[in-house]
């Protein structure tokens, strides 16, 4: 039931235009609410973002009317309280805002006013005739395949992927009273997450391909400096190496006692835990006729996320490849794996249902890694990059790194410096983000 209260130490609504300002509300325990002013006019709405809790007052507030979680990137309406992007599934609450009698009261629900979420309000009755199926079950309602294994992998025990929670128990017992072996097979986000989350306590071996972690995505420099970021932990790294064969233990032959490395190195495992990277799961479409799978399997769609070919068919998440259109990519074919870009892909393909003839922006590619600190990261370097411009300190890992091609940014990583990523993604949404030749002269993006 809806119920006035008192903002604590706020006589009136002076907020100024861009501005934000989280506040107390008098009579709720822990009850806070955020005021955000849009075009001089001031609205009251949630104060944690609904994904993660995070403190939408660090968050980035646009001129156009978007509210920016400062860790994660999800974002809402600032009006409406509206989900505008991924991760987030619940809306956040809007509540009555008044100035009277020298004070100012906010009108909500108890619950609401703590808990900082909406539940969608969704209508049983359908809007069109026409029936939809979705097939999947994951962010992107697809499911994933476990990555093809080395010759011999299969064949032995505690060899471990890491796609459920069933996978973390079975990796936690193998693990037990600590002070284990382990070797990683890849040092990019799920290897080196991996190898930091179990570095305590246990002697941990990474095996990359790469000259250094990372370096694909976010190049030789920043790859480095992880590296020794986690090296300090205690971890091992073996780069610019490929696997050979496992080996199996002297004293338990059905489990695997070594990982042998393609240069003959032998590296000692209580258990082996492969961070490769997954396959598209699209083996149930490979003798169907209506569609063409691209050579990693997945399917080629558009940008509202139709497959080609097929009417009325889309595809989402993992297994789509689809017309890249943020900084740098004109349109390149991208298949970019995470979280974010499987649900905003889901929210594109439904408003596309919804709504066909209606001209929406492209999403903006938002992920996130914990390494120690937590790296976010913005935009897309899968298609190439030729500089970067760092601002902040890689040693002391309070970091952001612009990657450009020419003059233009093509993706944003930080590492401490909330919120740089948030800000430069409704930057590049908005198609202003500044030059390289501004970044170098020390531009910061938040002032």
């Amino acid at each position: 039931m809806a119920t006035e209260f008192k903002i604590k130490n706020l006589a009136a609504l002076d907020l100024k235009p861009g501005e934000k300002r989280e506040v107390e509300v008098d009579g709720i325990e822990e009850g806070k609410v955020l005021l955000l002013n849009v075009g001089g006019k001031t609205t009251a709405v949630g104060a944690k973002c609904t994904h993660y809790g995070a403190p939408l007052v660090k968050g980035v507030l646009t001129a156009d009317g978007r509210i920016t979680c400062p860790w994660h990137g999800a974002c809402f309406n600032a009006k409406t309280g509206d989900i505008e992007n991924a991760p987030a599934i619940d809306n956040l609450p809007v509540f009555g805002l008044v100035e009277k009698n020298g004070g100012v009261y906010v009108t909500g629900a108890q619950d609401k006013i703590k808990g900082s979420r909406r539940k969608p309000n969704i209508k049983c009755s359908a809007v069109k005739p026409e029936n939809i199926v979705v097939v999947g079950g994951g962010s992107g309602a697809i499911g994933t395949v476990e990555a093809l294994r080395e010759q011999g992998f299969k064949e032995l025990g505690n060899i471990f992927v890491l796609r459920n929670i069933h996978n973390v128990k079975d990796i936690l017992a193998a693990i037990g009273e600590k002070n284990k072996k382990i070797v990683v097979i890849g040092s990019s986000f799920i290897g080196m997450e991996v190898a930091k989350a179990t570095s305590k306590d246990n002697s941990v071996s990474v095996v990359g391909m790469e000259k250094v972690p990372l370096e694909r995505v976010m190049g030789e420099q920043v790859g480095s400096y992880l590296q020794k970021q986690l090296e300090a932990t205690g971890v091992k790294f073996h780069m610019n190496a490929g696997v050979d064969k496992a080996l199996p233990s002297a004293s338990d032959p059905s489990k695997v006692g070594a990982i042998q490395l393609k240069d003959g190195t032998k590296l000692d495992a209580d258990l082996v835990i492969l961070g490769v990277g997954v396959a598209p799961a699209t083996e149930y479409l490979r003798d169907n006729k209506s569609v063409q799978l691209a050579k990693d399997g997945s399917l080629t769609v558009d940008g509202d996320f139709l497959v080609q070919g097929v009417d009325g068919v889309y595809a989402v998440g993992d297994i789509a490849t689809y017309p890249y259109h943020g900084p740098g990519g004109n349109g390149a074919p991208v298949r970019i794996e995470h979280w974010n870009v499987a649900q905003n892909s889901g929210r594109a393909a439904a408003a596309h249902i919804i709504s066909p003839t209606v001209a929406r922006k492209p999403f903006i590619p938002i992920f996130w890694s914990a390494l120690g600190a937590q790296l976010r990261y913005c935009g897309n370097t899968g298609t190439g990059f030729d500089g970067s411009v760092v601002q902040g300190s890689l040693e002391e890992y309070k970091f952001a790194v612009f990657y450009t091609r020419g003059e233009e940014v093509v993706a944003v990583v930080t590492m401490g410096r909330d919120p740089v990523m948030s800000h430069s993604s409704e930057l590049m949404r908005r198609g202003v983000l500044p030059k390289k030749a501004e970044l170098e002269k020390g531009l910061d993006i938040l002032t």
